[in-house]
């Protein structure tokens, strides 16, 4: 269901409370981290190892005035979030994660015209930001097909810092990403 209670083709959203936290973290450490992210095409794992979140920042993004995590489900089960962050004229979209298993069958695309339709509606802005690393080429080439354009502008990675990560690279940074909203 989106916010207002609406199905959506099979998946439901709304918006992750604090109890979810518990449920959310594995998800997202799933698509990103480690062995299980492999079973999927968006793993960072031979990037960046270590943790991608913890329960406190997922938390954070939950609490947070002008931010939600949306939780995206099937058939009752978390398959899928996203953080979304009202920034002015603009929203940020982050913390992406779809379950491995079910990556490649689309609900991405489902998930982010959502998340579009959402910020629209809810905060009237006219565009969705986003950082991805610039070395993810093919993750980059997904959001090009969606409509986002690369900006060049880049931000360091926060290197030292393992709540991001423990970097197996010495040249990541993010490429910030965006897109028009009409």
């Amino acid at each position: 269901m989106d916010t207002a209670g609406r199905a959506t083709a099979e998946l439901s959203y709304r918006d992750a409370t604090e109890a979810d936290v518990e449920a959310l973290v594995p998800l997202i450490e799933s698509a990103y981290r480690g062995d299980a992210s492999r079973a999927g095409w968006t793993t960072e794992a031979d990037i960046l190892q270590g943790r991608r979140t913890d329960p406190e920042g997922v938390r954070a993004v939950i609490t947070t005035p002008g931010s939600k995590l949306l939780t995206v489900l099937r058939d009752g089960v978390l398959v899928a979030c996203c953080q979304l962050e009202h920034r002015g004229d603009a929203a940020y979209f982050g913390m992406f994660a779809v379950s491995p298993a079910l990556q490649g069958a689309g609900l991405g695309k489902q998930i982010i015209a959502e998340a579009e339709r959402l910020v629209r509606a809810e905060w009237g802005v006219r565009e969705m930001h986003m950082t991805v690393i610039s070395l993810r080429e093919e993750l980059i080439a997904f959001y090009e097909r969606r409509g986002y354009r690369r900006t060049g502008k880049m931000s360091p990675f926060p290197y030292g810092d393992e709540r991001f990560g423990v970097p197996q690279r010495d040249d990541l940074a993010f490429e910030l990403l965006v897109k028009e909203l009409r």
